[in-house]
C-alpha cells in the first residue's frame, strides 16, 4: 500500500479509506464481530485510515471496540453536526454542542483522541468562528489532532480559512465532499480550492453509493437496501449512464468497482476515497483492485460519458445550502418584483 500525505498536517494515510457507516447494525452488517473483521483485514492490508461518524448509530461503538490493541495504528476519523436527538441543541456545530459531541464520541470510540474531527454538514446558524474556536480549544487540549468539513460549498472553505487567520484559530485541514465517476461536481471549484490551501480531500461516495458496484442495472430489480428511500438510486438518467460506465469498464477488463474506485483517487486534489463495505466479500474486492492505474485513454473515454465538473443527477445526501431550501431567500416581497 502506498501512502499519501493528508494535505500538511504530515499524517500518511491509505488512498483507500474504510468507510464505517455499514458497520451500524440498524443500517448494515447486523454482527458487530463480523464487522471487527473486516476492520480487522483492511488494516492488515495497510489500510489505515477508519472514517465513521457520531450520527452512524452504532458505528463508533463497533468500529471502537474493534480497534482495541490495534488503534496506535489508525488514523481515526469520525464526525459531529448530524442531529443526535430531538433536542434542537444536541445538533449543529456551536462551541456547546460540539464540548459535549466530542466527549460522547471519545466514550463510544474507547480511545483519549480523534485524529481528524470533522464537521458532517454545514451549519448556517453557527458563525464559523465560534465553531473554528471550540476546535482549535480541542486541538490544544490534546483530545482531536486535525479538523475538517464534509459537503461545504467552496466559498464557505474559502471564508473558514480567512477567518482562521485573522483570529490566530486552527483552520480546518481536510474536506470531505461527494465524488465519483457519476458526481464530479468537486473538481469545478472544491478541489481546486482546497489544493489552493493545502487541505487533505476524503472524497465520500466513490460507487455512487451502491449504484458503481454493478449490481445495479437498468431494467432490473434493484436489490440494495437503500433503493427504497434513495431517490438517486432509482433515476433513470443515472441508471444509463451506469450502463455506458458497465460496457466501458468490460471493454477494460476491469470490474466496474475497480475503475470507479481508481477513477476517484486519480485526481491530484484527492487524498483518499472512503469506501464503505458492508461484508467481507465487498471488502475483498475493493483489496483486488488497489493496484489498478488508469490510463489517459481511458480517462478521456470517462471524460466523455460525464464531462469534467458535472453531476448526473443529485444525491439526496447532497448539501443544500440555504438559498436554495428557502423560497424568501430568494424571491423578493410582491411588491418589489416589478421594474416600475
Amino acid at each position: 500500500m502506498q501512502y499519501r500525505t493528508l494535505g500538511r498536517t504530515g499524517i500518511k494515510v491509505s488512498p483507500y479509506a474504510l468507510g464505517a457507516l455499514m458497520f451500524a447494525t440498524s443500517v448494515g452488517n447486523p454482527d458487530p464481530g463480523d464487522s471487527a473483521r473486516i476492520i480487522h483485514k483492511a488494516l492488515d492490508a495497510g489500510i489505515n485510515l477508519i472514517d465513521t461518524a457520531d450520527a452512524y448509530g452504532d458505528s463508533e461503538e463497533v468500529v471502537g471496540k474493534a480497534l482495541k490493541g490495534r488503534r496506535d495504528n489508525v488514523v481515526l476519523a469520525t464526525k459531529v453536526s448530524r442531529p443526535m436527538g430531538d433536542d434542537p441543541n444536541q445538533q449543529g456545530t456551536s462551541r456547546r454542542w460540539i464540548v459535549t459531541a466530542v466527549e460522547n464520541s471519545l466514550r463510544r470510540l474507547r480511545t483519549d483522541h480523534i485524529d481528524l474531527y470533522q464537521v458532517h454538514r454545514p451549519d448556517p446558524a453557527t458563525d464559523v468562528e465560534e465553531t473554528l474556536s471550540a476546535f482549535s480549544d480541542l486541538i490544544r487540549s490534546g483530545k482531536v489532532r486535525a479538523i475538517g468539513t464534509s459537503s461545504m460549498p467552496a466559498s464557505d472553505i474559502v471564508e473558514a480559512q480567512w477567518v482562521a487567520e485573522r483570529r490566530g484559530l486552527a483552520r480546518f485541514h481536510t474536506e470531505q465532499p461527494p465524488y465519483s465517476l457519476l458526481n464530479r461536481g468537486a473538481e469545478r471549484e472544491v478541489l481546486p480550492v482546497v489544493q489552493r490551501h493545502g487541505m487533505g480531500t476524503l472524497v465520500w461516495g466513490p460507487l455512487g453509493q451502491g449504484l458503481l458496484t454493478g449490481r445495479v442495472r437498468k431494467g432490473r430489480r434493484n436489490e440494495l437496501r437503500r433503493a427504497g428511500f434513495f431517490k438517486h438510486l432509482n433515476d433513470e438518467r443515472r441508471l444509463d449512464t451506469v450502463e455506458r460506465f458497465i460496457a466501458l469498464a468490460e471493454e477494460a477488463g476491469l470490474p466496474l468497482t475497480h475503475l470507479a474506485m481508481a477513477f476517484a483517487i486519480t485526481h491530484p486534489g484527492v487524498t483518499s476515497a472512503i469506501a464503505g463495505p458492508r461484508t467481507m466479500s465487498h471488502l475483498d474486492d475493493l483489496l483486488a483492485g488497489i493496484d489498478v492505474a488508469l490510463t489517459d485513454d481511458l480517462l478521456d473515454r470517462i471524460d466523455a460519458i460525464v464531462p469534467p465538473g458535472t453531476d448526473v443527477g443529485t444525491l439526496d445526501q447532497a448539501y443544500v445550502p440555504p438559498a436554495l431550501q428557502q423560497p424568501s431567500l430568494r424571491r423578493r416581497p410582491t411588491g418589489e418584483r416589478t421594474a416600475a
